[in-house]
C-alpha cells in the first residue's frame, strides 16, 4: 500500500477498509509514513469524516500499535473512566479507590493539564515520592495488590497515539471527531478493560461548552468503545461552575482527602457516585445504579475508600502515613489570602474558565508544554452558585500565592470570575443526562 492513495481516497470522501487503516496506524507509530503524510490524513480525516466502522478500526489499530494489559486471574472487573476535563475535577482521586474498595480493579491511566484544565497527573506528582510514571511491572503489582493506580501513560501504551496527537497539535485538526475518539480511547482500550464511564463536561469551563457538542462526543465514544467490545456509557454533567471547592495541585489533593474521610463538596460527590454507580453496572458488580450508588457511598462512608488510597499513595512510592498527615507532606505556598466580593450577596455565576486561567498564571497550570508547575499554588474555599458571599467567613475563595502581588492579581481574576447579586439564581443539575 501507498500512504499517499489512502490520503487521496479519505480526500475524496471514500471509506477506508480496516487493512487500509492499520497500514497507516502502523506507519504512524513506526516512522515509514512522513510528518507530512500524517497531517494530510489528519486534515483528509478532519473534512471528510469517519464511519462508525473506521472509527472503530482506527481506535482499535491505534490501541494496538503498544502493548495492551492483560489481567488474567484477577478476580473482578477491570474498570476505568475518562473526564474530558474540568475546573476542579479530581473525582479521579476518590473513585479509582471506591471501586476498588467495591470489587474492581482500576488501572487508570490519567493526563496532564490540558489548557485551561487541571491534570489528574499534575495534582499527583504534590504529593512527595509519587511515582505518576511506574513501569508495567510495578503497576500491574498495584493494580493487584491495591485494587487501583492512578498513572500516567507510558511508553507502551498507544505509542501511535503521541505521534499523531502532536501532529494535530500544530496543524489545526484537534477538533476532528474521529480523531479525538480515537486518542481518547486507544490509551483507555489499551489498559484491558471490561468496563468504562466517559463523563463528558459541558458549560462555560468545559471544551465541549455546548450541550450539542457534548453529545455528539459521547454519542462518539460510547458507540466506538462498545463497538471495540468494551461495556461502556457516558454521563454529561455540569461545569457552568467549578465542581470542587479547590483549583490547583496540592489544594485539589487536600480537596480529595477531606471528602475521603468525610467533608465533601456536594457537587463533586453527586458526580463521583453517579459515576462510580454506572461502573459497577457495566462491571456488573451491582444489578442497577441504586444499588451502585448505595455501595459507593459505603466505600466512602466506611473508610475504605480512603484506605485504599493511602495503599496506593504507599505502593507508588509516596509516604505510609501520607492520609494520616496529608498537610505535612503537601506544600503549600506562603501566601493566603481571602477574596472578599466587591459587594455581600448570593452567587450567580461562576465563569470556571476564568477560575482556571488565573491558577494557571499563578503557576499551578502550563502556558507552554515546557513550562514546570508550582504544585503548592491555588485557589481553595471556593463558593459556588447559590452561596452567600460576604465577609472573612465567606469568602469567594482562598488564594494561595508564592508572592503578595501575585495573591492580588489572583484576587482580581477571582472577583472577576464571580457575578454577585441578592436573589437566589435557579437551580441547575450536575448530572444532565446519560447516553450509552
Amino acid at each position: 500500500m501507498l500512504p499517499q492513495e489512502i490520503i487521496r481516497k479519505k480526500r475524496d470522501g471514500k471509506s477506508l477498509d480496516r487493512g487500509e487503516i492499520a497500514f497507516m496506524v502502523d506507519g504512524i507509530a513506526h516512522d515509514t509514513v512522513t510528518d507530512s503524510q500524517v497531517a494530510a490524513f489528519a486534515m483528509a480525516t478532519f473534512f471528510r469524516g469517519m464511519t462508525r466502522d473506521e472509527r472503530v478500526a482506527l481506535t482499535e489499530t491505534m490501541r494496538d500499535s503498544g502493548t495492551v494489559l492483560d489481567w488474567h486471574g484477577l478476580d473482578g472487573p477491570v474498570l476505568d473512566k475518562h473526564s474530558t476535563g474540568g475546573i476542579g475535577d479530581n473525582v479521579s482521586l476518590m473513585l479509582a479507590p471506591a471501586l476498588a474498595a467495591c470489587g474492581g480493579f482500576v488501572p487508570m491511566i490519567s493526563g496532564r493539564g490540558l489548557g485551561h484544565s487541571g491534570g489528574t497527573l499534575d495534582k499527583l506528582d504534590s504529593i512527595p515520592g509519587y511515582r505518576t510514571a511506574p513501569d508495567l511491572d510495578l503497576l500491574r503489582k498495584a493494580v493487584r495488590e491495591v485494587g487501583c493506580a492512578i498513572i500516567g501513560q507510558t511508553v507502551d501504551l498507544a505509542p501511535a497515539d503521541r505521534r499523531l496527537y502532536a501532529i494535530r497539535d500544530v496543524t489545526a485538526t484537534v477538533e476532528s471527531m474521529p480523531l479525538i475518539t480515537a486518542s481518547i480511547l486507544s490509551k483507555k482500550l489499551a489498559e484491558g478493560l471490561d468496563g468504562l464511564i466517559l463523563d463528558v463536561k459541558t458549560g462555560n469551563g468545559a471544551f465541549m461548552a455546548s450541550i450539542e457538542a457534548a453529545r455528539d462526543l459521547a454519542a462518539s465514544l460510547v458507540e466506538v468503545a462498545n463497538g471495540a467490545g468494551v461495556r461502556t456509557a457516558a454521563l454529561i454533567t455540569d461545569m457552568n461552575e467549578p465542581l470542587a471547592s479547590a483549583a490547583g495541585n496540592a489544594v485539589e489533593v487536600m480537596n480529595a482527602v477531606e471528602f475521603l474521610t468525610g467533608k465533601r463538596d456536594a457537587r463533586l460527590e453527586e458526580v463521583t457516585v453517579a459515576l462510580g454507580a454506572e461502573l459497577l453496572v457495566l462491571g456488573r458488580l451491582a444489578a442497577d445504579v441504586a444499588e451502585g450508588a448505595r455501595r459507593i457511598r459505603d466505600a466512602f462512608d466506611s473508610g475504605k475508600a480512603a484506605e485504599i488510597f493511602g495503599r496506593m499513595v504507599a505502593i507508588l512510592g509516596g509516604p505510609d502515613d501520607f492520609m494520616d498527615k496529608p498537610r505535612a507532606h503537601l506544600r503549600f505556598a506562603p501566601v493566603e489570602r481571602a477574596v472578599l466580593p466587591e459587594r455581600n450577596g448570593i452567587v450567580q455565576s461562576v465563569d470556571s474558565r476564568a477560575v482556571g486561567i488565573a491558577v494557571i498564571e499563578l503557576g499551578g497550570g502550563r502556558a507552554r508544554p515546557q513550562d514546570s508547575i508550582d504544585h503548592g499554588v491555588g485557589l481553595s474555599r471556593l463558593a459556588g452558585v447559590g452561596a452567600a458571599v460576604g465577609g472573612e467567613d465567606a469568602p469567594l475563595g482562598i488564594v494561595h500565592a508564592r508572592s503578595a502581588a501575585e495573591a492580588d492579581k489572583a484576587a482580581a481574576a477571582l472577583r472577576a470570575a464571580y457575578v454577585v447579586d441578592d436573589s437566589a439564581p435557579p437551580g441547575r443539575p450536575v448530572v444532565i443526562e446519560r447516553i450509552g
